[in-house]
């Protein structure tokens, strides 16, 4: 009796190890649960003070870059449209937010007019010096400006970091990765929420 108990009690935990969610793999770095990437006091265009609370309920996608910048930050945000086209339906879950690292040049009309031009439900938010500082010290971003010429440009740290619908920072992807692994990653993250 004691035998046919032991086996029935093996059999339902594996029974039930079977029924556990499989923790999803994901193309981008899974930093759920970091202690940085919490929050940020930022101002839209229209000067309204932006926080992440304002996103509950949507996956948010941030990056931060500047509108003058070459080539990273056009890429990162031509690959956040790709990125919403092919998740079809789920795309308007994904809030996009590009936070410029230039508030010196990057005029709140300039960032309105350069993430419309990506997508009309695309945000740029902007902060002053300190509040740009701060925000970027909390995402564990580096960026300075880099003289040329007469001019400048500004280096700076080239990831996107991903939300889920609660808020939480779950992954940081790299720029070097395409449209298809970003998407593949938000779905993981829509399917978990599910």
């Amino acid at each position: 009796m004691a035998a046919i108990l032991r086996v029935l009690v093996l059999a339902v935990a594996l029974l039930l190890a079977g029924c556990a969610k499989e923790a999803p793999h994901f193309n981008g770095i899974d930093v759920t649960g970091a202690g940085w990437g919490r929050d940020f006091s930022l101002h839209d265009p229209d000067g309204k003070v932006r926080q992440l609370a304002d996103f509950r309920g949507k996956y948010v996608v941030l990056f931060f870059g500047y509108t003058t910048c070459p080539d990273v930050c056009p890429t990162s945000l031509a690959r956040a449209i790709e990125v919403r086209k092919m998740l079809g339906g789920d795309g308007a879950k994904v809030q996009v937010i590009f936070v410029t690292v230039d508030p010196e040049r990057d005029t709140p009309e300039l960032l309105r007019a350069y993430t419309k031009a990506f997508d009309p439900d695309f945000l740029g938010l902007y902060g002053d010096a300190d509040e740009t500082k701060n925000a970027a010290k909390e995402f564990k971003v580096f960026f300075e400006k880099v003289p040329t010429g007469s001019t400048y440009t500004v280096s700076h740290t080239a990831l996107t970091y991903v939300f889920d619908p609660l808020g939480r920072l779950r992954l940081v992807e790299q720029h070097t990765l395409g449209a298809d692994a970003v998407a593949a990653d938000l779905r993981s993250l829509m399917r978990e929420s599910s």
